[in-house]
């Protein structure tokens, strides 16, 4: 991978750049008015772009980038603040003063309805294993300023760290998070808005591990949740209990932990 700037640039989206280079400890190539295409086909990479108000990550010979934008987690709260349910606060049992460990980041949607619902007493951790794309949302969700002081304060309460979710489950002693959480790629596709199409590209198609749900079972106080298609071989595979819902393509599972 290799870091560079939108076409029509200034000294501080360079200067931005560059420091996402070092960050990511890949190299820097300035623009000079070349496309993208051309940049990716002469260093054979994917690329990271810093543009003015948002950074967008290029797969080698795919048009569609995967860039941060909370569009999924905003309607979902504003059926919050409406006073509906949230089905995965619903299957998490998350609420104000929660502890959330969320091992599959994505674009943050979920992390932020978490952060939302637990509050500043509360606190989520969510886990990327692709260092671009945790440094994407992790911007994304410092920077994002279209939303109420609320919502824009949940989203900067995250805690995103980079890595495998196995190695990082393994560092963290039992009983530390309430609920910890898994949104792994589905075993049949489903795109909930054109806003996830980007993610496709880039995200882990990882199954779900028998060691990774018996490090959660052991870090989590309360329920590991899954979120999975509703033809989903997982759910019966690890024993979830799942909360099926008729008009969904998609539901949630939990086992309790704290028996």
């Amino acid at each position: 991978m290799f870091v560079t700037t939108a076409g029509r640039t200034n000294p501080e989206m360079v200067d931005h750049a560059k420091s996402l280079a070092d960050e990511l400890s890949v190299l820097y190539i300035k623009r000079e008015k070349r496309s993208i295409k051309d940049l990716q086909h002469q260093h054979g990479d994917e690329c990271l772009v810093v543009g003015k108000n948002r950074l967008e990550l290029h797969k080698l010979g795919t048009a569609e980038p995967f860039f941060f934008h909370p569009n999924l987690a905003m309607l979902r709260l504003k059926r919050l603040l409406q006073g509906e349910a949230d089905p995965y606060l619903a299957a998490a049992g998350i609420h104000k003063g929660s502890r959330v460990l969320d091992c599959t980041l994505g674009l943050g949607s979920d992390a932020i309805i978490a952060s939302f619902a637990a509050g500043e007493n509360g606190s989520v951790v969510a886990v990327e294993a692709d260092p671009a794309i945790a440094c994407i949302v992790r911007n994304g969700l410092n920077h994002w300023q279209d939303v109420q002081n609320e919502i824009q304060e949940a989203m900067k309460r995250i805690e995103i760290k980079t890595g495998h979710h196995l190695d990082i489950l393994k560092t963290i002693p039992d009983k530390s998070f309430d609920v910890v959480y898994f949104d792994p790629m589905f075993e049949e596709s489903v795109l909930e808005s054109n806003g996830i199409r980007g993610l496709t590209h880039f995200a882990s198609r990882e199954d779900l591990t028998e060691a990774a749900l018996n490090e959660a079972k052991r870090v989590a106080v309360n329920r590991v949740v899954l979120k999975d298609h509703y033809r989903s071989t997982r759910f019966n595979q690890f024993g979830f209990s799942v909360m099926k819902r008729k008009t969904s393509t998609f539901h949630y599972g939990f086992i309790e932990t704290n028996n």
